[in-house]
């Protein structure tokens, strides 16, 4: 490529000059290319160790002039040909025009700006911002990356680091190049070259770790092996970025969804050197993550900045010191000492910003305005004036809100009669007309929770209970006028303990909203769940099913679910969400967790509250795997070999933890737990998120420890903690007590003693309270890996067993052909294809049909193990085989189809291997597209005589026949009583389970082939023995099976031609053939075969009169087969008929020549080398082998252009 002109001054140290003239030199890099010496091995170490631009681009030319010591660099290339299209460039361009120049200095000047006016046109041409954006020294890196693994354009380098990978004992200095979906390392030290990829869906393990034999080194596990780096210069940023990028893969490995740079990102003030575009992307993320998490905030919530200030708290009558957060729609803080104070400021609430006056005590203060009256004073800004600034700029997008902060407490003291009778219109749809409103009017819990209403006949005064009840409120009330209410109360260590000594029932809605971050998300979406429910009513799938059938589960014992109305708002939260959130729908336990939901919070609220417990507080719990509980039950076995080391050794013997954690998680304790008790866990569990909920797991197994080290087996544990869950009470609660199905079910002789819920809360603090939220992250992000892998290597089995059954490949085949089949599909993923790897991946499928590939990707799996190699022919019979196995004509091929075709060719029989053979030559897998261009070819060779009718024609209006006279049939039969109608009702049933029974293919059911079907097939056979040792021999014993095929359909024609009209494909004859004599030994099978043809006197039109056979040689070998040495197959392909449903215009056809599957079979048996060629078995570990050592080679070799190449050729 052209590079900006820059000095050299010693042109000979470590390069060779290779060409030169008057004013140009080219010269390559020392070591590169043939020989090189122990100079080219030092050299090629140093550029390296270095990173020099030399590695990649090991060729240059040079301008220089006859006067100056100076020499300029004016171009460099990676290869010969690239270099040398410069320098022929140069040579017709420039030489010419400057040799006229008298001055040095002149031609310089002018060769320097002619390359950089060439450099500006390119980059105007070239439309990739991300280029524009990364410094020119990582474009460098990424080009060098591409060169050395083969990588093509779509592979985007995020970093790359300088590191030691350690091969045995031996380090390894080099380059570790971290990619989208790979991880490389290249190093080459004194001759000895080292190449690593691995791409991260492969990763099972990231650790960092020190050992005495590896210092402070990165561990990268996969299935078979691992790998260490170390010396890293930053070992925690490289770190922090590996763990990101294995995330973006197994979020792949789950919904397939590929990376998309977010585009959004604010421009630097300048290029940073090495650091890309993407690499910001990334740490952006990273910081993004954190802030939404820290602040519970919406996804599509991105941080703009931050910067250290002072909080005026009047409740303390103290400033705070902490960090100020501006997202889009946010300002937060949170102050440095933890839980001291943290505040959420939503814009859309934001009355004024403004500068207040500086003074010593309070240096740059910015004070902002609440609309509810609220004011937050913020001090000691570094940059007041930019700060001020961003926020007007946020806030002038921010909408107006139509319905603000307001209180969901407002409506509870309404009489209950004001939401009864809404009931009745909720039968009708529950369409409100006010589209946009915060509630629609049709949905009867649209004013208040379940609980209210069925509370009202409850007595009021419950003695102590109440009072206590009252106390809590009190409690709440006097927090709030101190700390402030809604989403702007300063969140202190106060709330905590209010949370902990429980949340009394008329608050718990808001409460919950505001904790989990669910208000926030509602009030910047009004109208949006009234707006999903009306999309959703009526529609039926898979989900809705499952809803239906768990909707009288959830919490049958409670009065609230058993009538209409609360089974009616359950059904529409958990519906409304399933049309949201379509890759989750609908997961058991769902119900129970929103049915709780609905007790306490408006129908929208409980929406909301769903969707923040699905998608930020519990992610990927409710997926089709369940995989977030199964990581958080890996975090939970891991905290308990941390906290209770003996116990784990004992519960892992008897698999205990991994059987009752899962229930636990996913239902938050709710389906295990009296409700009264569980209740207050939520409570908890909104404020804290989840590791509240470890650390109640970790008491309850630390409460039983005795109990449980005595148990011998797994049932007896799961009785002992069943039985104490079951008697976790709450004495505070002012709510009748609900009948726990659990604890009658599991109730024994002797109770256990009753344990205090908030003692079990207490206790959990007490001895567990250290665990922190950014450990269990970690800890998760660990389990992930292993999950995520786990349930891959499930789903390998699955489809492996259920295709042992189907298929005659061993285990180990059957293995590798399925990692081989689901690479191409993960390749598709992320290098992009004609198809969307997301409509090919349906997680609710069978493992079977998860993965699927299109005809691109099927192509290159068949040339690489398919046994019958085609040379030139592969692409075209690679395509049939695709249309044959594509039953439901998707354009996809699943692994269960490909597998079949496959088996077929290795471990079929004789004659299941012509069968293939021979149903590759009937359509579907011919195609009429195929036959196009032989379609003009025949006309010019064939008077116009009047069409007929196709086969398949012919074959559509039989069906049609069979259909009317079966429907005329059943409409006959129906005029009877009622008992024959519901007779012919189950046994149309009956016949419709045995039309779907797969029916073993007799070669009997094989539909007769015609002449152009024949002559595909020749050609076929032909191309697939032209590297057999026995060449000579088989294309011989092909001449003489043709011939004989021949004689067979004339023969049958004549016999045909008499009463029945034969099933066959009207077709145009062979043209008249050229008198060619047979060439002697050295004969090519198409000279052979065009004999053969030629003797069978088949019928030929009327004498040409033009000299068109003359002239085009392809005449000749129109209906003939041809050697790939003398004609391309593709150029034949084009003068093939084939078959085709629409008539053909202007074409002379031997409509009554035909042969039978029996016909071929039986001839094919008289030639003993095609026997032999067909009843050999085929080595496919010999092709797997090759085809993973060719992986690794096209990574090295190949570069983007030659992978276009050859898509385009497939």
């Amino acid at each position: 490529m052209w590079i900006h002109p820059e000095e050299v001054l010693l042109a000979g140290a470590l390069w060779v000059s290779e060409r030169a003239n008057p004013f140009f030199v080219l010269q390559r890099r020392r070591g590169h290319g043939r020989g090189g010496g122990l100079s080219g091995l030092l050299v090629g170490t140093l550029d390296v160790v270095l990173d020099s631009s030399a590695r990649v681009a090991p060729y240059r030319i040079l301008l220089q002039t006859a006067d100056s010591q100076v020499y300029w660099t004016i171009a460099c290339g990676s290869s010969r040909k690239e270099i040398t299209e410069h320098w022929d460039w140069l040579e017709t361009n420039l030489l010419q025009t400057i040799s006229i120049f008298d001055n040095d200095e002149d031609i310089t000047t002018f060769v320097k700006g002619k390359i950089c006016g060439i450099i500006a046109e390119e980059n105007r041409l070239k439309e990739s911002e991300e280029q524009e954006e990364d410094s020119g020294k990582f474009r460098e890196a990424e080009l060098k990356m591409r060169k050395l693994f083969g990588m093509p354009e779509e592979e985007k380098l995020v970093n790359y680091y300088s590191c030691s990978y350690w091969k045995g004992r031996v380090p390894r200095q080099g380059w570790l190049y971290l990619s989208v979906n790979h991880l490389c390392f290249y190093s080459f030290l004194l001759g000895k070259e080292v190449t690593l990829v691995v791409p991260w869906t492969e990763v099972t393990q990231l650790e960092k770790n020190a050992t005495l034999v590896f210092p402070e080194s990165v561990r990268v596990s996969t299935r078979h092996t691992e790998h260490f780096f170390s010396m890293f210069l930053n070992i925690n940023d490289t770190f922090k970025l590996m763990e990101q990028l294995a995330n973006i893969a197994m979020r792949q490995l789950l919904d397939n969804e590929a990376f998309a740079a977010d585009r959004s990102l604010p421009k630097p003030c300048k290029t940073l050197k090495n650091v890309s575009a993407l690499k910001r992307d990334f740490d952006a993320r990273a910081k993004n993550e954190r802030y939404r998490a820290m602040f519970r905030l919406t996804q599509d919530e991105r941080l703009d900045g931050h910067t250290d200030c002072t909080l005026w708290t009047p409740f303390a009558k103290m400033h705070v010191v902490g960090q100020l957060f501006i997202s889009n729609n946010y300002i937060c803080f949170s102050s440095k000492e933890e839980d001291l104070c943290q505040l959420i400021i939503p814009l859309r609430e934001v009355s004024i910003v403004e500068k207040a006056d500086s003074s010593s005590v309070l240096p740059c203060p910015v004070s902002i305005s609440m609309k509810n009256k609220m004011n937050f004073l913020f001090a000691n800004l570094k940059d007041r004036d930019f700060l001020v600034q961003r926020i007007s700029d946020f806030l002038q997008r921010t909408p107006d809100s139509s319905w603000g902060d307001t209180n969901p407490l407002s409506l509870i003291g309404q009489s209950v009669s004001s939401s009864v009778p809404l009931s009745s219109s909720a039968e009708s749809g529950g369409n409100g007309p006010h589209k946009g409103r915060h509630y629609h009017h049709g949905l009867p819990t649209a004013s208040q929770g379940l609980l209210q209403l069925y509370h009202h006949d409850a007595p009021e005064n419950l003695g102590p209970k109440a009072m206590k009840e009252k106390m809590k409120e009190e409690a709440w009330n006097i927090h709030f006028s101190e700390f402030g209410r809604g989403v702007c109360m300063y969140r202190t260590s106060r709330a905590r303990e209010l949370v902990l000594n429980g949340i009394p029932e008329r608050l718990r809605g808001e409460l919950w909203l505001l904790f989990s971050g669910a208000q926030n998300e509602m009030a910047s979406h009004p109208g949006y769940y009234g707006d999903l429910v009306e999309q959703a009513m009526g529609l039926c799938s898979l989900a809705t099913e499952e809803i239906e059938r768990d909707l009288h589960r959830s919490m049958p014992e409670h009065r609230a679910f058993q009538n209409e109305m609360g089974i009616a708002a359950l059904r529409r939260v958990l519906t409304a969400y399933a049309h949201r959130n379509p890759s989750i729908g609908y997961c058991q336990a769902m119900n129970i967790v929103t049915s709780v939901l609905l007790l306490y919070c408006t129908e929208e609220e409980a929406f909301w509250l769903l969707v923040a417990l699905c998608e930020r507080m519990l992610p990927d719990y409710y997926n089709t795997r369940v995989v977030g509980a199964l990581v958080d039950q890996g975090v939970f076995e891991e905290l308990t070999r941390a906290f209770l080391p003996l116990l784990y050794e004992h519960m892992q013997e008897m698999g205990v933890i991994s059987t009752i954690s899962l229930s636990w998680f996913l239902t938050l304790f709710l389906s295990v737990m009296p409700f009264d008790s569980a209740v207050l866990l939520v409570d908890c569990f909104f404020y804290e998120g989840i590791k509240v909920i470890f650390q109640v797991a970790l008491a309850v197994l630390h409460d039983n420890m005795d109990a449980l080290l005595s148990c011998n087996d797994e049932g007896e544990a799961m009785t002992i903690l069943g039985r104490y869950l079951d008697n976790v009470v709450n004495k505070q609660t002012v709510a009748p007590p609900i009948p726990h199905l659990h604890a009658l079910l599991t109730c024994g002789d002797e109770p256990p003693p009753e344990m205090d819920v908030f003692d079990l809360i207490k206790s959990s603090y007490e001895r567990f309270g250290s665990l922190r939220s950014d450990v269990i992250e970690q800890m998760r992000f660990k389990q992930r890996l292993k999950v995520i892998q786990s349930l891959e290597d499930t789903a390998k089995r699955s489809v492996v067993r259920a295709m042992m059954t189907e298929s005659a490949f061993s285990i180990e085949e059957l293995e590798e052909l399925y990692c081989l089949f689901k690479s191409k599909h993960m390749t598709s993923c992320y290098w992009g294809s004609s198809s969307s790897a997301a409509e090919r991946h349906d997680p609710s499928l069978p493992y079977l049909e998860q993965y699927r590939i299109d005809p691109v990707q099927f192509a290159q799996l068949f040339s690489a193990l398919a046994p019958w190699v085609c040379g030139g022919h592969t692409p075209t019979l690679s395509a049939r085989l695709f249309r044959l196995l594509d039953q439901n004509q998707d354009g996809l091929v699943n692994f269960k189809e490909f597998i079949t075709g496959l088996s077929g060719m290795y471990h079929g029989d004789m004659t299941e291997k012509l069968k293939l053979l021979f149903k590759l030559h009937l359509s579907p897998a011919l195609c009429p597209e195929e036959a196009e261009s032989a379609l003009e070819a025949a006309h010019f060779f064939t008077e116009d005589e009047p069409p007929e009718t196709s086969f398949l024609s012919d074959l559509d209006t039989l069906r049609q026949q069979e259909v009317t006279s079966g429907e005329e049939g059943k409409d006959g039969g129906g005029d009877g009583e009622e008992k024959k109608e519901v007779k012919d009702y189950r046994y149309y049933l009956r016949m419709w389970a045995k039309e779907k029974e797969p029916k073993k293919e007799t070669i009997k059911d094989l539909p007769r082939m015609n002449q152009e079907q024949f002559i595909e097939l020749c050609k076929t056979l032909y191309n697939m023995f032209s590297e057999e040792p026995l060449e000579q021999e088989l294309y011989h014993s092909i001449a003489t099976v043709a011939s004989l095929l021949l004689h067979i359909g004339e023969v049958g024609k004549k016999f045909g031609n008499g009463s029945k009209k034969p099933e066959t494909t009207p077709q145009a004859p062979p043209t008249a053939l050229e008198d060619e004599g047979v060439p002697g030994e050295g004969a090519s099978g198409e000279a052979q075969v065009c004999q053969a043809l030629a003797d069978a006197q088949l019928e030929s039109p009327a004498p040409q009169t033009s000299d068109e056979e003359t002239k085009d040689d392809t005449s000749v070998s129109s209906y003939s087969v041809v050697s790939s040495g003398s004609l391309q197959c593709e150029d034949i392909a084009d003068d093939t008929v084939l078959i085709g449903t629409q008539q053909r215009r202007g074409s002379v056809l031997d409509v009554d020549w035909s042969i039978t599957f029996e016909q071929v079979l039986a001839s094919l048996l008289t030639e003993p080398p095609l026997v032999d060629y067909f009843e050999r078995k085929g080595d496919i570990q010999a092709k797997m082998a090759a085809c993973k050592a060719q992986r690794v080679v096209e990574r090295q070799t190949s570069s983007a252009s030659d992978l276009e190449l050859t898509q385009h050729s497939a």
